[in-house]
């Protein structure tokens, strides 16, 4: 409340806050009702951004883009400027001048668009190894390129959707599930406050769909009502087969 107080005093323009953070303002009793009107952008990273999110304050004319990178390229590799915020929602847009990125199959060659892989960076920004240890160095690079160990992909006019940490996919029976792709399905559900989505261990699919939710204040989420839910977005597979309630999910100091 004191960030949607301040935000409407101070007349602020633009702001940064990572996605939780920006969840968290939308979720606010007032948000509806607050005098926004000179709040034109908000920045945003650190982890994908669920397009429902985006669609909420776009709805009071503000534009929520998004940019990508790690620590290895300076932070950012990539962003998405205002006026291709709707256009490409949900992208974290194009690599910054000087700055290529890619995205490569498990054998590190380069995949057409619209096909997932690892994402990777090179150019200027990008550091040139590991202080002192190179046998890291040796395994972050593809050649020239960095390896983010981040998934996601390309579209056809060069804009870069990130997926989700590989290390983080789920896979279940063979299917390969992103996280962040089904949290970002669930999290639009009317009863969930917060979602985390991970994978547990299965006798027989070898791993298997986890949704870890905060329910909001005074409802009830059960698991079939959030599979009816998610079944109209995403394929059976990546339905959850098993739901933990929490009253809050742990976070590290960035959210």
């Amino acid at each position: 409340n004191t960030v949607l107080r301040d935000l409407e005093h101070e007349r602020v323009p633009t702001m940064f806050g990572v996605p939780v953070m920006c969840a968290a303002l939308q979720a606010l009793p007032g948000f509806e009702t607050a005098d926004l009107s000179t709040l034109r952008l908000i920045i945003t990273g650190a982890s994908p951004v669920p397009a429902g999110l985006i669609h909420r304050f776009q709805a009071r004319n503000i534009d929520l883009a998004q940019g990508y990178g790690l620590t290895e390229a300076s932070p950012v590799a990539s962003f998405l400027t205002a006026e291709n915020a709707l256009r490409t929602i949900g992208s974290a847009g194009r690599p910054l001048l000087l700055c290529d990125l890619r995205v490569v199959d498990i054998n590190g060659n380069s995949v057409p668009a619209g096909v997932n892989g690892e994402i990777e960076v090179r150019g200027p920004n990008v550091t040139p190894g590991y202080y002192r240890d190179p046998e890291a160095t040796a395994a972050a690079f593809n050649g020239e390129w960095l390896r983010t160990g981040d998934g996601g992909h390309l579209d056809a006019d060069g804009f870069v959707f990130v997926a989700d940490r590989i290390k983080d996919m789920i896979i279940t029976g063979g299917e390969n599930v992103y996280p962040a792709e089904v949290e970002g399905v669930l999290c639009e559900h009317p009863s969930v406050a917060e979602i985390a989505v991970i994978g547990t261990p299965d006798p027989r699919w070898g791993e298997r769909i986890c949704a870890v939710v905060v329910p909001k204040p005074g409802a009830t989420v059960d698991l079939e009502e959030l599979r009816a839910f998610a079944a109209q977005r995403v394929g059976r597979y990546k339905l959850p087969l098993q739901l933990i309630l929490l009253d809050a999910l742990p976070r590290n100091a960035t959210g």
